[in-house]
């Protein structure tokens, strides 16, 4: 399934937020394969980040990823250049953003 999201970064920590996913833990995204995930990728628009990902199950993939260790320090930092966090809570499994239009 291919999945959209959208969180926001602090307008003063996008150089942190950028130079963080630059040295992403090996760990972290070993885990996110493991959880089904095939692609992630993220744009930024400003503040706005928009991230698209292909996975088998993403409501799956939330459940394997949430309580792991190197994720919770991943999202922990994460926590601190946000202001719109990823949700990996039962209700954000559904929060993917609508889609409008794909072309025929």
């Amino acid at each position: 399934m291919r999945v959209a999201l959208h969180t926001k970064v602090r307008a003063e920590r996008i150089a942190e937020y950028e130079a963080a996913h630059r040295e992403v833990p090996a760990e972290l995204t070993a885990a996110i394969r493991a959880a089904g995930a095939t692609s992630w990728t993220i744009w930024r628009s400003g503040t706005d980040l928009f991230h698209l990902l292909d996975c088998a199950d993403y409501g799956h993939l939330l459940a394997e990823l949430e309580k792991l260790p190197v994720n919770l320090a991943w999202q922990a930092r994460m926590a601190e250049l946000l202001d719109v966090v990823h949700d990996y809570s039962e209700a954000g499994a559904q929060a993917g953003l609508p889609v409008v239009w794909e072309l025929p």
